[in-house]
């Protein structure tokens, strides 16, 4: 009889243990509460700042330019010379060229012998023809020679002074000819005197040096950009927003400015929203559309005198507030069907309770519901928690 008490006393306590084995264990969980305040969501970017008037100074003609004098910082006034520009050097050109080049400098100076010659030659017979027309005049004079005589005598003179003027023109080309070519071939040796006149590209306004493009003597095309000016006391902040998010905005819209390097949030006001979108792809190579939004700083300048052109800045922008309205932690929603519940703690059991969501920000959520203020739920449902389970609370946020 004993022994068969033993073994049943040891059977039930297997069986206890058994059960308390597969017995459902209770979740571990935070929780949370539904509280009453005041809602307001947000748009967060990280921007940058940027001079609201830039001057770009660029080179007015292709050339050398001079090695600049000026730094990023100096202050500048309107007109004065920035930068000079000298003539470019000619391109160097190999032996072959530059003997063809001397070698037609050398017909251009036969060329200007012949013509000299040819001046000399029409001279002469101008001075011939003009001897016989004071001759033939003086024999008429007489009776010897008939009118007619003299008259052929004149049109002849005439005839050979045209003849002598287009052998002076024909010279003075011949020598602009070899003038043209004595100057290329001294370019192109390298042999060519510096300019005395150079180009002075001078301060469309004035201001302070913000950034310098070309530093060093190079040689330019035209329209290359030397350096900026602007006012640094000018800034202005430019975000990059994706569309949806930059349609809830409009021009006067108040934004905070933060962790831009100095002690207090700036405050500061929406002035554009841009018309024409773009394409950007983020850092997981997925397309995006985004719009550039534009805001003045509103605080003093003393204190954000700190801040330079092309500063990085995070802007937030609120688009929706209310007051007074019932909120939870967003980490205690969870989908259910085509709304949204909460697990609400109940004795050490949960229960779904489905809820309205109006409105939601990167933190907390604006719900409604009948649910009182100060009722618990969880945060952050574990997986496979459904109603009616048992839970354990190791958290309280």
């Amino acid at each position: 009889m004993k022994q068969k008490l033993g073994l049943l006393a040891a059977l039930i306590i297997f069986l206890a243990i058994l059960g308390w084995a597969f017995y459902p264990k209770p979740f571990d969980v935070d929780i949370a509460e539904i509280h009453v305040g005041n809602f307001e969501r947000t748009i967060e970017e990280s921007g940058k700042t940027r001079l609201k008037d830039r001057y770009v100074v660029s080179a007015p003609v292709a050339g050398r330019l001079a090695r600049l004098t000026v730094r990023e910082g100096d202050v500048v006034r309107a007109g004065q010379v920035l930068a000079l520009l000298w003539p470019a050097p000619p391109p160097l050109l190999d032996e072959r060229r530059l003997q063809e080049q001397s070698e037609q400098v050398a017909a251009a100076e036969a060329s200007v012998a012949r013509a000299n010659a040819s001046l000399q030659k029409s001279e002469l017979v101008l001075s011939q023809a003009e001897a016989d027309l004071r001759r033939n005049e003086s024999l008429a004079a007489r009776g010897f020679i008939s009118p007619i005589q003299i008259e052929n005598t004149r049109l002849t003179v005439q005839q050979k002074q045209r003849e002598r003027e287009v052998s002076a023109q024909e010279r003075n080309a011949a020598r602009h000819q070899l003038a043209q070519l004595r100057i290329a071939l001294q370019r192109s040796s390298g042999r060519e005197p510096l300019a005395k006149q150079a180009v002075a590209v001078t301060a469309p306004s004035g201001g302070q040096v913000v950034k310098l493009r070309q530093q060093s003597e190079a040689v330019l095309a035209a329209g290359a950009n030397l350096l900026d000016i602007g006012d640094p006391s000018a800034i202005e902040v430019i975000v990059e927003l994706l569309t949806e998010d930059a349609a809830q905005i409009k021009p006067g819209a108040l934004g905070t400015l933060s962790n831009w390097g100095g002690p207090a949030t700036l405050q500061a006001h929406v002035r554009l929203v841009e018309p024409s979108a773009f394409t950007k792809v983020s850092a997981l190579g997925v397309e995006e559309q985004r719009v550039n939004v534009v805001l003045d700083i509103r605080s003093p300048p003393e204190a954000w005198r700190a801040l330079g052109d092309n500063y990085k800045v995070d802007v937030t922008i609120p688009v929706q507030s209310a007051t007074k309205v019932t909120m939870v932690a967003v980490a205690c929603l969870f989908p259910s069907g085509s709304r949204s519940a909460l697990f609400v703690l109940d004795h050490g059991r949960v229960r779904t309770e489905e809820v309205e969501l109006l409105a939601r920000n990167g933190r907390e959520a604006w719900i409604k519901t009948s649910l009182a203020a100060g009722t618990k739920v969880i945060a952050y449902p574990p997986a496979g928690l459904k109603e009616g389970d048992r839970v354990n609370v190791i958290n309280t946020q």
